[in-house]
């Protein structure tokens, strides 16, 4: 399954403002933001219909990005209700992504 792909600031804020949804700040011309891509597709397959997983290009969506203070990427954040309530910098295994779903789900 894709993840849904954020082209701005607005959309950005419907995506996480209700329910659980991980973000996934990234670029394409960065190699491990690459390789976090089939892992957020296994994720997004894995977790349909309980978390909404979407990515972002910083180089895109600068005001977001400085925004939320993203320095590095891949940077993931998971979001409840509009709050971030976990912050993942550089590529992540799917196992401890999908543990941060899971406890957030709760």
């Amino acid at each position: 399954m894709q993840t849904k792909q954020l082209t701005s600031s607005e959309e950005f804020e419907n995506i996480i403002k209700k329910g659980l949804a991980l973000v996934d700040f990234n670029a394409p011309w960065c190699g491990p933001c690459r390789a976090q891509e089939p892992i957020l597709r296994q994720l997004s397959a894995q977790f349909s219909s309980k978390v909404t997983i979407a990515e972002m290009n910083i180089d895109e969506n600068q005001q977001t990005a400085v925004r939320f203070g993203i320095q590095s990427i891949p940077t993931l954040m998971l979001f409840k209700n509009g709050t971030e309530v976990e912050r993942f910098v550089g590529l992540q295994a799917g196992k401890t992504l999908a543990e941060a779903i899971k406890e957030n789900l709760k």
